[in-house]
């Protein structure tokens, strides 16, 4: 980013800590009322699970057999072995009375763990294009020529017959960086001239056209209160003439400007006409005229290095009149929050797999949970002939079924819900709403589920291989 002049540090005042007591900090009324939320939610659930595993209640509901023949004839149906079919019966069915096991909650609580790691790893996965690209975040050109302080002008004559036959740029814009009243605020603007070939990108409506419009930043249009379509009173300075002007489109404003109230951010800052700075302001006495800088976007295809040595010599060239400021050549600049966002680094994928790694704890009680409930169905089954490695069979059935139709209904209800929360996290920033799919993790943590499933069911599985026959008989 830009030095600021020598008096800034001045204007601003001494320099202070601006986190003078590290250490943790406890917000007690988010967790006291999470807490409670927690409590009444885990509450109610119980109280509903009780309430539908209540002996008057499974006695009056009673499992109906010809649920169980239809199970069976759709698991042969699709070729499952015999193992395939009590597992998936296990798994489908909490089963009766005493022998009831949570089955059902085991494949609620799959498919909601699906849902937010995928969804985690969609809304991980678009923070990762935002940052890998600049122009989502307003940088919608590939390099800036300007002066150092960002507050001198660029000889637009010169820039024109160097720009327009370099081969490798394929459009430029010059801009103004000011400020101007509107509807009793100062913003950061961007003077440019209406319909230039290189500008900030637009989220909604369209740019400029004629003189008397604006374009927005998000946040600046939520601080004015207005809509696009609406107009505002707009003025350089305090004592300048009020110009109406008409709101006809938002976008994400760049990174760019000197300091000093003049810089802009992705949802701060307005796209103007550059006449209405007056020309006293954009015409200096002595040195170039033209703009403040220049928005130079290359041609798809051109390699940076040999673009990057062509428009060194334009700026270069720019820099060598007498009377003109040195220049200089930047690439794309990251505000702060960007920064921010790309420190976060793999946080999102870290989260999802501590969700993911708790989910499978989950599904292993569960197992163990079922394995205990169904000892007598075990044994009957061992009685009919079955062997400890097919009981083991029907319990990595009953896990992987499970798993499956969790991942299969909170695969797509992840990826939507991460999306969405990727256009509402956007259009709060401002920067423009490109959510990212990542579909091959999606599809690597549908496999690791199921793979892991067959883990977790290994040592409920044991256990029900070695289901004491005649214990269980005799103690019924």
């Amino acid at each position: 980013m830009r030095r600021l002049c020598p008096f800034t540090a001045r204007s601003i005042g001494p320099v202070r800590p601006v986190y003078p007591a590290p250490g943790l900090g406890f917000d007690w009324t988010v967790l006291g009322l999470g807490a409670l939320v927690l409590v009444a939610v885990l509450g109610a659930a119980a109280s509903v699970l009780a309430f539908q595993q209540a002996p008057h209640r499974t006695a009056q509901s009673g499992e109906d057999l010809r649920w169980d023949q239809g199970l069976d004839r759709a698991g042969a149906a699709v070729g499952l072995p015999v193992s395939g079919i009590i597992g998936a019966r296990f798994a489908l069915e909490p089963g009766r009375r005493r022998d009831a096991a949570p089955v059902r909650s085991a494949i609620v609580g799959t498919a909601l763990a699906v849902i937010i790691v995928t969804g985690t790893v969609t809304f991980g996965a678009s923070l990762n294009k935002l940052v890998s690209h600049p122009a989502l975040y307003g940088w919608n050109w590939n390099y800036e020529l300007d002066t150092p302080e960002g507050g001198g002008y660029v000889s637009a004559q010169q820039a024109s017959q160097l720009l327009d036959h370099d081969p490798d740029v394929a459009a430029w814009s010059g801009v103004y960086f000011d400020s101007l009243r509107v509807d009793g605020r100062t913003i950061p603007i961007l003077g440019g001239t209406p319909g230039a070939a290189v500008g900030p990108p637009i989220l909604s409506g369209h740019t400029l056209e004629v003189a008397n419009q604006i374009v927005l930043g998000a946040g600046t249009l939520a601080e004015l209160h207005k809509r696009v379509g609406d107009t505002v009173e707009a003025s350089y300075g305090t004592l300048s003439r009020q110009v109406p002007l008409r709101i006809v489109g938002t976008a994400t404003m760049p990174a760019v400007g000197p300091g000093l109230g003049l810089h802009l951010s992705m949802g701060t800052g307005a796209l103007v006409s550059e006449l209405l700075i007056p020309a006293a302001i954009r015409r200096p006495t002595i040195g170039p005229v033209g703009p403040n800088a220049i928005f130079v976007r290359l041609r798809p295809g051109v390699k940076a290095s040999s673009a990057l040595v062509s428009l060194q010599r334009v700026d270069n060239a720019l820099g060598s009149d007498p009377n003109a400021s040195p220049m200089s050549l930047l690439s794309a600049q990251r505000q702060a929050d960007i920064v921010n966002y790309r420190s976060m680094g793999k946080t999102p994928a870290l989260l999802g797999a501590a969700l993911a790694l708790g989910t499978m704890v989950a599904l292993g009680l569960t197992l163990f949970a079922s394995v205990r409930r169904r000892r007598r169905d075990l044994a009957l089954l061992k009685t009919l002939g079955f062997t400890g490695r097919q009981l083991a069979a029907v319990v990595a059935w009953q896990s992987s079924i499970a798993v499956w139709i969790g991942t299969v209904v909170g695969i797509p209800v992840g990826v939507a819900i991460g999306r969405v929360l990727w256009d509402a996290f956007a259009h709060e920033i401002g920067a423009v709403p490109a959510p990212a799919t990542p579909w091959i993790s999606i599809i690597l943590i549908g496999l690791g589920a199921l793979v892991l499933a067959n883990v977790v069911a290994a040592v409920p599985g044991r256990i029900a291989s070695r289901t004491p026959t005649a214990l269980v008989l005799r103690a019924e």
